[in-house]
Order: structure tokens, then C-alpha cells, then sequence
């Protein structure tokens, strides 16, 4: 009994690791490189990239199956590692157990912005059409107020965060970056990509201001 559950354990870690990365961390690339395309104005923001995705056929689906039902996976098992998690970071100083800490608590801060986010742009263009014809205009709305902008700020790099670390993790996890030495190599990598990220989101989110 005790090894079945080990072993269901064991599964749903890789499970976890593995829908955080696809899809869920790679629409958040996409996300951030469309949000980026702010910088090039209203038309092209629009008229563009917003025109594009909303003309995708079965749009509603793909949402469903591949954003969120992976995103609510993923976010579930996380909220139940956070309850059973002992994180010490006074008597276990090390980084390792510091960043573990870390990802626990951005996880669930990143599921408070998401209801804000969510909440502010496809739910409430759900009964306000006006703001699917001219998201750009709705976006420079929001963000020219600070709490809004501060807000997305922190979002934004817990999110950026929470990706870069957890693939990090995911190399220990999966048995890729077995030595000291490896973790090490690779999470510069996976550090240097998140601060790539977090400057590419940046860049998306002053795209808005006027």
C-alpha cells in the first residue's frame, strides 16, 4: 500500500513538473512575446496579434484543454505540496531549500494575479464588448494606474519566477542535472533565461503606457 502510494507520488511530481513546463510555461513565453508587441502601438496590437488569436478556429477549446484544465492541474497538486511542505529556512539555509520555499509561496501569488488578471481582461470582456474591439486601449487603462501596474509588476515576476526556477527543478526532478556540479551549470541557464523573460514581459507592459 504504502510503495502504490509512493509510486502515484512519484508520478503525479513528473506530471506536475512536466504540464508547468508544456503548456503551461510555454504559453507564458507566448504570452509575455505577445504582450511584448505592445511596443509597435494600438493598430498593429489590435489589428495584429489580437485580430490573429481571436480569429483562431475552436479558440474557446483550446483555451479549455490546453491553458486551463493544465494550469488548474498544475495549480492543484502545487496547493497540496504548499500544505505539506516543512520549509525551515532559518535552520536550512541553503539555496536550494530557500528557492523551494520561494516556488511554493509564488505559486500561490501567482493564482491571487491570476484572478486579477483574468477577471480584468477575459471576463469582463465577456459582457463588455468594447474591450475585445480595443484590448490595447483597455490594457493602457489599467496600467496607467499605479496599484494596477504594481500589481502586474509583482505578477509578473513571480510568474517569471516560479518558470525559471521550476526548470530548474524539473532537471533534479527528472534526473538531468544529477551532480552538484550540473544543478549548478544549469541553473545559471535557467536563472539567465528568467531574467530574459522578466525584461521581454518589462518591455510589454511599459509598451501600454502612453
Amino acid at each position: 500500500m504504502a510503495e502504490s502510494i509512493e509510486n502515484s507520488h512519484f508520478l503525479l511530481r513528473r506530471l506536475h513538473s512536466l504540464l508547468g513546463l508544456v503548456p503551461v510555461g510555454a504559453f507564458l513565453v507566448f504570452h509575455l512575446w505577445e504582450n511584448s508587441q505592445s511596443r509597435f502601438g494600438a493598430s498593429h496590437y489590435n489589428g495584429e496579434v489580437v485580430a490573429f488569436l481571436q480569429g483562431m478556429n475552436y479558440l474557446s477549446i483550446i483555451e479549455i484543454a490546453v491553458i486551463a484544465l493544465p494550469l488548474t492541474l498544475h495549480a492543484g497538486y502545487g496547493l497540496l505540496i504548499s500544505t505539506q511542505m516543512r520549509w525551515e529556512p532559518r535552520r536550512y539555509s541553503y539555496l536550494r531549500n530557500l528557492l523551494y520555499g520561494l516556488q511554493r509561496i509564488s505559486g500561490i501569488g501567482i493564482l491571487g494575479f491570476l484572478v486579477l488578471h483574468i477577471g480584468m481582461t477575459r471576463i469582463q470582456g465577456l459582457w463588455e464588448p468594447a474591450i475585445r474591439a480595443d484590448l490595447y486601449a483597455h490594457m493602457q487603462h489599467l496600467l496607467i494606474q499605479p496599484l494596477i501596474f504594481w500589481l502586474y509588476l509583482i505578477g509578473l515576476l513571480l510568474s517569471v519566477f516560479h518558470l525559471a526556477n521550476g526548470l530548474a527543478t524539473m532537471g533534479i526532478v527528472w534526473g538531468l542535472t544529477a551532480s552538484a556540479a550540473a544543478q549548478r551549470r544549469f541553473g545559471y541557464v535557467c536563472g539567465g533565461f528568467g531574467v530574459l523573460l522578466a525584461l521581454i514581459g518589462i518591455q510589454g507592459m511599459l509598451g501600454f503606457l502612453p
